[in-house]
């Protein structure tokens, strides 16, 4: 059995040692080791079981208390028995480029937790609030445990990227936050599946917010923009507060998309991922000998048809490239 296979079979066991060395090849830029992480895509690709774990996206502006939000729900996860693996994308340093790891600075988890694995990955100048290597590492750990956590950097009501990696979108405000009219900006109401006021322990400031979201999904449905079914929940991190409500809801949401087929649908959205990584690599002129983004699109769907992984079918485009300029 190759290297490869036992890394694979490591992760499903939940190996931490094992994963940290996946998660390790897939932030590696060498175009060698990212060969070994699309071949590592591929194994666990294989077979229905690979990347059965809920991926959760937590989103929001900055200063809500997202990275002690996903502290305390994690937390409530391993109580209600569910194994967890977070990805916590921080901004990076200025200097070495690596994460600044303030979110994990604000998660305080037992290191002896077997069902519980928590990763810092800087942005590197990536825009939309996910690093490069999110996808990738979101594919790793949903092999290994039964939820995944994705918290994004805060970046404001650009954040879209997060569809493209999580079954649920969670979107986290805070009291004080705006009015109505503020939600409703740049479609920021069309990405979440729900909603949290986080900090309800404001009180009256945490219910205003929590009754302006509302009345701006009652907005978007009279205007026939969004469906405006999503829930609006009430959370305190500090206290502890809703968290179990949250966990429901999430559970809920999954039963939900996963009979409904909506799940299946969501993960197409690794497409979109993978032509981004692809025009990376290659760059503009790449793109270009490659027919463009339409064609290559074209290609990266017909690959799917054929329920070929999609990093290894972006990778053989890469591979033909290579030999045109050869």
């Amino acid at each position: 059995m190759s290297e490869l296979h036992d890394i694979a079979r490591g992760v499903r066991a939940g190996d931490k040692t094992l994963i940290a060395r996946a998660l390790n090849m897939i932030e590696n830029k060498r175009p060698d080791i990212e060969r070994k992480v699309t071949e590592l895509l591929a194994i666990l690709s294989e077979g229905s079981e690979s990347g059965h774990g809920h991926r959760v996206g937590l989103t929001g502006p900055p200063g809500v208390g997202k990275s002690s939000l996903v502290a305390v729900l994690a937390r409530e996860l391993r109580k209600q028995g569910k194994t967890v693996g977070v990805v916590a994308v921080d901004p990076s340093s200025v200097h070495s480029g690596g994460a600044l790891l303030g979110d994990r600075a604000r998660m305080a988890f037992d290191p002896n937790d077997r069902g519980l694995f928590v990763r810092s990955l800087a942005t590197q100048g990536a825009l939309g609030g996910l690093a490069h290597p999110t996808h990738a590492a979101v594919e790793v750990l949903a092999c290994a445990y039964d939820m995944v956590l994705v918290e994004t950097v805060g970046v404001g009501q650009t954040e879209v990227a997060v569809t493209h990696v999580a079954d649920t979108v969670v979107l986290v405000v805070q009291p004080g936050s705006g009015d109505v009219l503020q939600f409703l900006k740049a479609g920021v109401m069309e990405i979440p599946d729900l909603l949290v006021v986080n900090k309800a322990d404001h009180g009256g400031a945490a219910t205003r917010a929590a009754s302006d979201l509302k009345s701006a999904l009652a907005t978007l449905r009279q205007v026939g923009a969004g469906d405006g079914e999503q829930a609006v929940l009430l959370t305190s991190a500090r206290d502890n507060q809703g968290v179990e409500e949250l966990a429901k809801a999430l559970f809920s949401h999954r039963d939900a998309i996963g009979t409904s087929g909506v799940i299946a649908r969501r993960r197409q959205g690794r497409k979109a991922w993978a032509t981004d990584w692809l025009a990376r690599r290659v760059g503009t002129l790449g793109v270009e000998a490659l027919g463009g983004i339409a064609n290559i699109t074209q290609l990266v769907d017909a690959s799917v048809a054929r329920d070929e992984p999609t990093l290894s079918a972006v990778q053989a485009l890469a591979d033909r490239l290579s030999l045109l300029v050869t």
